[in-house]
């Protein structure tokens, strides 16, 4: 099982939000409109029992087969490695017990005995090994049939602009981005631009899916590095991390660096790098991981 986000815009488009998005969002305060006159807004008339509809459609459609294949994968490559094992053990003894069987039935032709196994018994052993060896064979067959049950929606949550609520407060709308798209975008900016006054020459990765978003190349020497970009409005709890992306930073604990850019109200930022920033993997089938921001922030340098 795996849990995704999906968000539908009012033109109906859907697309995947990253994990956890809801940590870039807060509740609404009690001096700003409620629920239920939010929703009475024109603008929100889209959202309506059609739009779960929407969003549970892309996750067939998407979501759902790509965690097939990474599932299938995976499963595959276990069952194959379990497979090679029983082999190798099962027919090591059916042929032991059937040479066995041999060596036992020329003594007794020869009229030598064995108290504790005879022929018979030896060839009777080495046809069960024999049987038993199919059944989990057939067993590790019926395990690659793996098919995807359909997407089911647990729950849902509207995300209001903003910039909508400070219009109907009457107050300006706030030029710094919420949305946790734009919030990434914007870090990855800025971030690449520091690279280039570094005078490294950094690359976009981040649709790549890799495990990291920015690869900085040193133009002297040629050698990368790669940066992991994540935007977090300051006074944030927590900040997410994908298994992907520390798998990454373990398998390159010298060229990784997690670049935090920290956003405060005022409309600035500011920027902190942190080499080898996770200490160990994740369990088996975790999927991402919350880290203490601030205390990833006292580790962290200024970049460099």
């Amino acid at each position: 099982k795996r849990s995704y986000y999906v968000q539908v815009e009012p033109s109906g488009h859907a697309h995947p939000l990253p994990y956890a998005p809801y940590l870039d969002f807060r509740p609404l305060r009690d001096d700003e409109p409620t629920p239920e006159q939010l929703l009475r807004l024109p603008e929100c008339a889209w959202i309506c029992r059609g739009t779960e509809k929407i969003a549970q459609q892309y996750a067939i459609q998407h979501l759902a087969p790509q965690h097939l294949t990474e599932v299938r994968q995976r499963h595959l490559e276990q069952v194959q490695k379990t497979r090679t094992a029983v082999l190798f053990r099962l027919q090591r003894e059916i042929a032991y017990y059937d040479r066995r069987a041999d060596e036992l039935k020329a003594d007794e032709a020869k009229g030598k005995t064995n108290a504790r196994l005879n022929s018979q018994q030896a060839r009777q052993h080495a046809q069960e090994l024999e049987e038993r060896l199919h059944r989990r064979l057939d067993e590790l067959d019926r395990e690659t049939r793996i098919a995807s049950a359909p997407p089911v929606a647990l729950g849902g949550f509207v995300v209001v602009p903003a910039g909508l609520i400070a219009v109907l407060a009457g107050k300006p709308a706030p030029a710094q981005p919420t949305n946790p798209l734009a919030v990434a975008e914007r870090a990855r900016v800025i971030v690449m631009d520091i690279e280039r006054q570094l005078g490294y020459l950094p690359t976009d990765r981040e649709h790549e899916k890799v495990g990291y978003d920015i690869e900085s190349r040193c133009p002297r020497t040629g050698q990368l590095r790669f940066i992991e970009v994540k935007g977090r409005i300051s006074g944030a709890q927590t900040l997410t991390v994908t298994k992907n992306e520390i798998l990454t930073s373990l398998n390159k604990p010298d060229a990784y660096i997690l670049a935090i850019v920290e956003f405060f109200p005022d409309q600035t930022h500011r920027v902190h790098y942190l080499r080898q920033p996770f200490r160990r993997e994740p369990d088996f089938g975790v999927t991402s991981v919350n880290y203490n921001f601030v205390e990833l922030l006292q580790r962290a340098q200024p970049p460099a």
